[in-house]
């Protein structure tokens, strides 16, 4: 990685990659291989996007919230290798209702803790009763949904709160299609995802970033759209990964997102929670999760002190982060007109969870930057 302090009229430049993300540091990479001439230029004054993670007291702290690196892909998880070692983690993590604790995802530890029940057959005649009592058959909203699949308890406990926390809405007024199934598990396991390949890497997301823009010119604290003018003239093509209605000036109105705020405390004791994720699915707390970063990573050698973070659903403005797309009618309809804009420009393209208004989890948002390499180059 080559930090460079200013922009140079006197460069030029194949691509410029507007975000130093998993997605535009992917991008930048792909270019780099294949012997491009790449500039990548960072908002902010650290590379990583939301996965920048940094050290302290030997304990790799997850700046911006936990990122459990999944996927299928055997192809992306050999690429991510490239720049770290990926340490093999399991994600399970526990839902805390008012005190009472539960395994997720769904299965049958779970029912268990809910029910007492400790057979497949116990737990679907439960799930099955508590739905029938509902009578929903054409659910209209989200909470109805939930309901008209899972029942009341699975719904009260590890849905409502957590769900109207994270959206800052009642379940009533969100679509249905925020919760497009409940993954069930009738079986005694609690790893919450289901890939071949699920690890952290054994030095951070910060080092597999470093890596991946290994000789690669970077311009830290660069706002692209406050100097677009100039940096468009030297770079032949421009990658570009902030928000889509930023890049044209709110022309079709602005699109709604879900943000973040994150309380980070180190504590001097050992353990605080003795695992590294717990949600609360109450209104009882105003936080939806408490990751405890240490336990993360095993190589951990800190036995003294550790570092918590409660994550707070916020809601958005422009002068805090982006976070989760409201991927409703409304905003997908506003998108889709951004789109179209986007479409008509040359040499320019649109990448990553801003740029094309979609969650992506990390090995989805690698997929579409070597699709889009691919097809550009």
């Amino acid at each position: 990685m080559k930090n460079i302090n200013k922009i140079n009229i006197n460069e030029h430049y194949d691509y410029l990659i507007v975000g130093s993300g998993i997605f535009g540091s992917t991008c930048a990479r792909l270019l780099k291989d294949k012997g491009k001439k790449v500039l990548v230029v960072e908002k902010q004054s650290h590379i990583g996007g939301n996965v920048y993670t940094q050290i302290e007291d030997d304990i790799i702290v997850h700046v911006y919230g936990a990122h459990i690196f999944h996927t299928d892909n055997e192809k992306i998880w050999e690429f991510v290798n490239r720049f770290d070692e990926m340490m093999p983690f399991i994600n399970s993590p526990i839902a805390n209702y008012k005190g009472e604790l539960y395994h997720l995802p769904f299965n049958m530890n779970t029912f268990h803790e809910l029910w007492g029940v400790n057979t497949v057959e116990e737990a679907k005649a439960k799930i099955q009763e508590q739905v029938e009592k509902e009578g929903i058959k054409n659910p209209k909203n989200l909470e109805e949904h939930v309901l008209s699949l899972a029942g009341r308890d699975v719904y009260t406990k590890l849905v409502k709160g957590y769900t109207e926390k994270q959206w800052g809405r009642s379940c009533k007024e969100l679509p249905s299609s925020i919760i497009k199934r409940l993954p069930f598990r009738f079986e005694y396991n609690n790893n919450y995802f289901n890939d071949k390949y699920q690890g952290i890497p054994r030095n951070g997301y910060t080092r597999i970033i470093e890596n991946m823009l290994d000789d690669i010119e970077i311009l830290l604290d660069t706002d692209y759209l406050k100097n677009k003018e100039e940096l468009d003239k030297i770079a032949d093509k421009i990658i570009y990964t902030g928000p889509i209605d930023v890049f044209f000036d709110y022309k079709e109105g602005q699109l709604e997102y879900r943000s973040l705020k994150f309380d980070t405390q180190k504590l001097q004791i050992p353990s605080y929670q003795n695992m590294p994720v717990m949600n609360f699915t109450s209104h009882n707390e105003a936080y939806t999760r408490i990751i405890e970063h240490k336990f993360f990573d095993k190589n951990c050698k800190n036995n003294t002190s550790t570092i918590i973070t409660k994550e707070y659903p916020a809601s958005y403005e422009e002068t805090k982060t982006p976070y989760y797309p409201i991927n409703d009618e409304k905003n997908n309809d506003t998108y889709e007109k951004y789109e179209k804009l986007a479409s008509s420009l040359k040499n320019i393209y649109f990448g990553g969870r801003l740029g094309l208004y979609k969650y992506f989890d990390m090995d989805d948002a690698i997929l579409k930057a070597f699709e889009l390499i691919e097809s550009i180059d």
